[in-house]
């Protein structure tokens, strides 16, 4: 390795273009490069956002980024409705699975209610509580 390389923070615009690079590759791999990003709110009479889920389609899954429901409203199904469209979208979207995580102290108990199974576990991540990782497969 040459010594003038150096490791430096890099820039958003920096961050991008290896993301870009690296889907470059993955393309060259699965040329299907099917990526939608599927967003979800809910809204009260005010317009307030009191609930949302982030996500995208990817290839042939859905991966679930965010589920979140004002603290507010919780218990009050919202957070159901919201990973019940999800679900819809995803067979729309004919994926096969659908991917998320969470943390102990969030919503594990939740999303095995629906279907969703471990398929990993991080240990004290972070410190005090475990880091999951869930996926569910979905029926044609």
């Amino acid at each position: 390795m040459s010594d003038n390389i150096q490791v430096v923070k890099g820039t958003e615009e920096e961050a991008a273009y290896v993301r870009h690079q690296l889907i470059a590759f993955n393309a060259k791999h699965v040329p299907d490069r099917r990526y939608e990003v599927v967003n979800l709110c809910l809204k009260n009479d005010a317009g307030d956002i009191i609930a949302g889920l982030n996500s995208a389609v990817c290839w042939n899954w859905m991966e679930i980024d965010i589920l979140w429901v004002d603290e507010n409203h919780r218990g009050d199904g919202l957070g159901s409705r919201l990973l019940l469209e999800a679900e819809r979208i995803a067979r729309e979207h004919i994926c096969s699975f659908i991917k998320l995580n969470t943390f102990s102290f969030q919503a594990p108990e939740f999303y095995r209610k629906y279907g969703y199974e471990v398929v990993a576990m991080i240990e004290d991540a972070p410190s005090g509580y475990r880091h999951y990782f869930f996926k569910k497969q979905l029926q044609a």
